[in-house]
């Protein structure tokens, strides 16, 4: 290929970096909601949208300390954690099972899978709440667990069961000749290996724990003692105000646990999406 003429660079250049700013500026604008007086999202000052002017910090202090945001963060915390916990189990040894083991009924249930991963999740929400209540965990968090636990393992599963059909299988052999048993050989060679799948599938079994909204509104209305931390923050609004300036601390606030799991797994993670990918 010829190289590029200067023109092309600078336009290049120019295009990413106008790209950038278009990525960075949403940030950028919950930020300065965030620390403007008040609870406005807009100002009529130009300068404002995109500078901060007189700049507090009032809105961190009332949701931090008026509000029990810290009860809304446990209890997100627990519900995440113990649905990345779950997720990750069973996606693992599901997926293992399909790459590994020929059974009847195998190629059916991997397209049964894939069909279900076809419809949005919210269509199940009155199936799921029925099954909770018959089940009694209707209104608590480990009905929440639960629920999303099983809506994500479709695609974690797809995804590892991928990731392991990459794997050489000699080497589970090698291990069994050397006196290992299968169980031995799952946990000993093909779970330190598939690393960076179970990095994405715990990514995403903590984004479905963390974030989700519509699910935990439904099950948890009217327990203000069990919110996580969206149905908490969402609470604060009312028919007359919709305090702005508290939203956008609270969503600077909850990606700070989003932003600490991803740069712990980010080593693992672009490995484990195109491994995933190479066969299925």
């Amino acid at each position: 290929m010829r190289k590029a003429t200067p023109a092309a660079k600078v336009l290049m250049y120019a295009i990413l970096g106008l790209a950038g700013l278009i990525a960075i500026y949403p940030i950028w604008f919950v930020l300065l909601a965030s620390v403007r007086p008040g609870q406005r999202l807009l100002t009529l000052n130009l300068a404002s949208m995109f500078v901060p002017v007189a700049p507090t910090l009032e809105n961190f202090q009332r949701l931090l300390f008026e509000q029990p945001f810290a009860v809304w963060l446990q209890n997100s915390l627990f519900v995440a954690g113990l649905t990345t916990i779950f997720c990750v189990s069973l996606a693992t040894t599901g997926a293992f099972a399909f790459s590994r083991f020929e059974f009847k009924g195998r190629e059916g249930a991997l397209i049964f899978l894939l069909a279900i991963q076809a419809f949005p999740g919210i269509l199940a929400l009155v199936p799921i709440t029925q099954i909770l209540r018959t089940l009694g965990l209707f209104g608590s968090h480990w009905g929440l667990i639960l629920a999303y636990s099983t809506g994500t393992l479709v695609f974690t599963t797809w995804n590892l069961k991928g990731y392991f059909d990459t794997l050489p299988l000699d080497l589970e052999e090698a291990a069994m000749i050397d006196g290992a048993g299968p169980i031995q050989a799952f946990i000993q060679i093909a779970l330190p290996l598939a690393r960076p799948a179970l990095a994405v599938t715990a990514l995403f079994g903590f984004m479905a724990g963390w974030n989700e909204y519509i699910f935990a509104q439904v099950m948890l209305v009217g327990k203000e003692q069990m919110f996580t931390l969206p149905v908490g923050l969402y609470q604060l609004a009312s028919d007359r105000n919709v305090p702005w300036g508290l939203f956008a601390a609270g969503a600077l606030l909850i990606s700070v646990p989003t932003l600490i799991v991803f740069l712990t797994l980010q080593q693992y993670l672009e490995s484990g999406l195109t491994m995933g990918g190479v066969k299925g």
